[in-house]
């Protein structure tokens, strides 16, 4: 996959030269190129900004370098990216988005800053590429930089070959299947007593039948506690009658 990000701070991206990611990248499963806009100003002061049209505080980012920065990232390519732009009034980021966007050859991130860009380069974009407004939480950040970090690892990690053991991102919060609407429970590893506090002696069973059943519940249970507004998502073809007993225990009709 090719991942290319365009900001005013491109040394905020730092950290994905390192862990899983930083390996991908040395292997080339994750192709990332960083662009820094300024390059794309004209006047001594390399100005990105203005102030908005019909008042109001801060300032807007300006669509002329913005369109000459992508228009040379999109140069001389048969197949445009996805656009992606961070910001709070987008669409929530989901592990869902993440497992879509990680199915792409090749997606753009643009690091908005201030107020956000002029509105009208994602409707010029929009009208040859694919362009996602996308928002990680309902929370202001100071720029789009570590919004894209947090996107750019999780659609990272889910590339064949990113993590050691592909069966954990089945087994990961929001996964697709049984998991899905639930976090993950506890886990837990050696020593089994630490401190006084016992591992559950189920894991420790080998019976994986009931273990399986046991990670649900638990998933159940925590997600009734942490999200109860993702247990409505819970169809009732995907619940069984244990389920249902545990979310009778807990006081959800099920």
């Amino acid at each position: 996959m090719r991942i290319d990000i365009i900001s005013i701070f491109p040394e905020y991206f730092a950290p994905l030269d390192v862990s899983l990611i930083g390996k991908a990248r040395e292997r080339g499963t994750l192709d990332v190129r960083l662009h820094q806009l300024r390059d794309w100003t004209h006047d001594i002061h390399r100005t990105v900004d203005d102030t908005p049209y019909g008042g109001g505080p801060g300032m807007v980012m300006k669509p002329e370098p913005w369109g000459e920065a992508i228009d040379a990232v999109l140069a001389g390519e048969a197949e445009g990216p996805r656009l992606i732009v961070p910001t709070p009034s987008g669409r929530p980021f989901t592990q869902g988005l993440a497992l879509d966007l990680a199915a792409e050859p090749w997606l753009l991130f643009a690091c908005g800053r201030y107020e956000g860009i002029d509105s009208r380069v994602m409707a010029e974009y929009g009208s040859r590429l694919r362009v996602d407004e996308v928002s990680i939480g309902d929370y202001v950040l100071a720029g789009g930089e570590v919004a894209v970090l947090v996107m750019v690892e999780a659609i990272g990690r889910l590339l064949p070959g990113v993590l050691g053991n592909a069966q954990s991102v089945s087994d990961d919060s929001f996964a697709p299947g049984t998991m899905a609407n639930l976090l993950e429970g506890p886990v837990f590893t050696k020593p089994p007593v630490w401190r006084g506090r016992e591992v559950p002696p189920i894991l420790l069973s080998g019976h994986h039948g009931k273990i399986a059943r046991w990670r649900r519940d638990e998933a159940l249970r925590r997600t009734a506690a942490n999200r109860p507004e993702l247990l409505a998502g819970l169809g009732p073809e995907t619940l069984d009658k244990h389920d249902r007993a545990v979310l009778a225990e807990l006081d959800f009709p099920g």
